[in-house]
């Protein structure tokens, strides 16, 4: 399965992660992907930690001031709250994929329900989403993931994939930063509402495969997909209220460029 190349964040400032992960929290939020639960994060450069929202604190509010650090074994390194409760998705999963640069997992629906129609499985509808050419794997043990065993097997059944679907759950997604996160998550849940809409039409679908990835390939620039993507959604956030215009401590983020929108 193609990997996506996490060198785009790799010098990322620490204030600007800790920006791009509420950012990219409160966007989900508002797209309805992430509600009361659900989290994003981005690891640390250089460490075995990562940033990533408090347990309790809402979607809705996550500021990079709230977001907390947190090492590999679960303890907050800066912050004052508790990471989520299934913090082990994210630990397992950098343990297991150091070319990992950032981790979501939500409760999307349509995911839910694909992983519950029987014979049902993820196709690829959208030429965007043609890194999941593969297929995407279901992790069938339902449940919450709370323990290190848990972490580690999720990790085990992502292999070297980019999405995992959970059985009844939800869904994980790896990329290389919160921006990418925020593209692949939209994709992905526009990818499964195509598959659906197709279903509408006839019992059997035509995806996206052979030479249309090979065709996709020669002109795929995920980087400035994901910049192009992040502008926009940074900017309707910020329109819609959803995100400040500048975040109190964090003014040199560079969320997105006011005034020039992205060039085609």
């Amino acid at each position: 399965m193609a990997t996506i190349d996490t060198r785009l964040a790799a010098n990322d400032p620490v204030p600007q992660i800790r920006a791009r992960v509420a950012a990219c929290t409160r966007l989900l939020n508002m797209a309805g992907i992430l509600h009361y639960s659900g989290h994003v994060s981005q690891r640390a450069p250089g460490e075995d930690a990562l940033y990533i929202q408090s347990r309790g604190e809402s979607r809705a509010e996550v500021t990079p001031a709230s977001v907390l650090k947190v090492d590999f074994d679960g303890n907050v390194l800066e912050g004052d709250d508790k990471p989520p409760s299934e913090l082990v998705i994210h630990t397992g999963i950098y343990r297991a994929r150091p070319d990992i640069g950032a981790v979501i997992h939500n409760h999307m629906p349509m995911a839910a329900a694909l992983t519950m129609a029987r014979g049902a499985r993820f196709e690829v509808m959208d030429f965007h989403a043609a890194h999941w050419v593969d297929g995407v794997r279901v992790m069938r043990a339902v449940g919450h993931i709370k323990t290190e065993a848990d972490g580690a097997a999720l990790a085990a059944c992502l292999g070297d994939g980019n999405a995992l679907l959970l059985r009844a759950h939800g869904l994980v997604l790896t990329a290389e930063s919160a921006p990418g996160l925020l593209v692949d998550t939209l994709h992905f849940e526009d990818n499964v509402n195509a598959l659906k809409q197709a279903f509408a039409f006839s019992r059997s679908v035509e995806p996206v495969a052979g030479e249309d990835f090979e065709r996709i390939g020669l002109t795929e620039d995920r980087e400035h997909r994901v910049r192009k993507m992040w502008n926009y959604y940074v900017l309707k956030g910020v329109r819609a209220g959803a995100i400040p215009e500048c975040w109190q401590g964090y003014p040199d983020v560079t969320l997105y460029r006011p005034g020039e929108g992205p060039r085609s």
